[in-house]
């Protein structure tokens, strides 16, 4: 019957996946004939148009070039010292196609046939079920398929990243695609997460490209532990007295204070920059009234987010630690790539399934230590990943270890000890939004 459900599921991201190519005639011209400095708008235009469709509204609609894409990250690139690339992942009938955005770089294409979306998506279905569960032996049943997609989607650019010394890569990532845990893509020696600092966005005109420096900004941190209709989250009030004391935080607010009246008074009481939601949150299939973010008594819908007017004062960070969203599923996967957006933030950092409590709880502690050091939000989750990957942040003998070092936990989340280091714990996390 799990196979059955499986093959129905693909061959409904494949119908839409189809479809979605049929609408495509002037964008496919372009990529076809190799004239990838006009596709590069056609593609903004068309994935723009996706977003619109699914949360219902019309965002802004300025023209971008490639050359405009170019002198925004060059800009970029001297604010913060990171060096940054673009990369659309454009998956076709026929072939995969490959977009490099570089800084001051014009535009390059690669063409990969041996991945056209009948092969491509089945790939990423694979490698996902595979990576989203630890319990599977041998651990590593995730590797070739990660080394596979490595090689259709990363390897085709290897050469230009490697000579232009990039190491931020963002993701324009098509139908099918936008669910794919990018960092735990391997070249066969390392995961990527080791070598760039990552983010995912729904396209260059929908991203807020203003940096702004937030290693010092105050935390709003908010959560709850308990649930009426979903599992309890017991360590919510450990993650948020750490996140609290790693930022210097005077306070956080849990369970009947994690209201929406609440949070809402407290973003008029202070300028957060940066808000810390230690909750369910579910992005499900359907339109966005069905993916919401669980407060303590009700749920915040999707598609209620930017009542919220989370723009003014603006909020440079949404931290979500309790995700959970309906991989495959082309709704789901438009409502988790395009969070920020909705939410009116500039930036997200959320997990595309639920990882375990005590693993959600190291990541996210550590992350605000290294949030106070990077230089930017994206390059603070990657150094998070990696302390998990080489087991720097663990958690022994009922202590977690990390940089700060030992805490010792309450006997409800002591536990046997469990290997962070598998990409299950750290390679659901991911920048949804602006990487700086």
């Amino acid at each position: 019957m799990k196979q059955v459900i499986r093959r129905i599921g693909l061959w409904l991201v494949l119908s839409l996946f189809f479809a979605s190519v049929v609408h495509a005639a002037p964008l496919d011209t372009a990529l076809d004939q190799g004239r990838v400095t006009e596709a590069v708008p056609l593609i903004e235009q068309t994935w723009e148009k996706q977003y619109e469709d699914y949360f219902r509204v019309n965002f802004p609609d300025p023209t971008i070039t490639a050359a405009d894409v170019a002198k925004t990250l060059s800009q970029l690139a001297t604010q913060t010292g990171q060096k940054p690339a673009l990369i659309y992942v454009v998956p076709r009938a026929k072939q995969l196609e490959l977009v490099l955005i570089s800084p001051g770089q014009p535009p390059v294409q690669k063409r990969v046939a041996a991945a056209p979306a009948s092969v491509l998506l089945p790939k990423v279905k694979q490698f996902s079920l595979a990576i989203t569960d630890p319990r599977l032996k041998p651990s590593n049943q995730y590797l070739p398929a990660a080394q596979q997609l490595y090689e259709w989607m990363l390897s085709p650019l290897e050469a230009e990243l490697a000579a232009q010394k990039i190491d931020t890569l963002i993701f324009c990532l098509g139908v099918g695609l936008r669910t794919l845990p990018l960092s735990a893509l391997h070249d066969g020696q390392q995961f990527l997460a080791e070598k760039y600092s990552l983010s995912r966005i729904p396209a260059f005109t929908l991203t807020d490209t203003l940096y702004s420096d937030i290693r010092r900004a105050p935390v709003l941190a908010m959560g709850a532990s308990s649930f009426k209709e979903h599992i309890p989250l017991p360590s919510v009030p450990v993650e948020l007295f750490l996140v609290a004391r790693n930022t210097k935080s005077r306070r956080f607010f849990l369970n009947q204070d994690f209201t929406l009246a609440n949070l809402q008074r407290q973003r008029t009481s202070q300028a957060f920059k940066i808000i810390h939601l230690a909750t369910h949150a579910d992005f499900q299939p359907g339109s966005p009234r069905h993916s919401y973010i669980q407060l303590w008594d009700d749920k915040l819908q999707l598609n209620e987010m930017q009542q919220l007017r989370w723009q003014n004062p603006s909020v440079e960070l949404l931290v979500l630690s309790a995700c959970k969203t309906a991989i495959g599923d082309r709704n789901a996967e438009l409502g988790f790539a395009g969070l920020a957006v909705q939410a009116g933030v500039k930036s997200a950092i959320a997990s595309l399934w639920y990882v375990s409590d005590r693993g959600t709880l190291s990541l996210m502690s550590e992350f605000y230590r290294q949030l106070q050091t990077a230089p930017i939000k994206a390059e603070a989750l990657r150094q998070v990943q990696i302390s998990l990957l080489r087991k720097q942040v663990r958690i022994e003998n009922g202590q977690l270890r990390s940089s700060r070092g030992p805490f010792s936990l309450p006997p409800e989340l002591a536990g046997q000890n469990e290997d962070l280091s598998h990409p299950y714990y750290w390679a659901a996390f991911t920048v949804v939004g602006s990487p700086w």
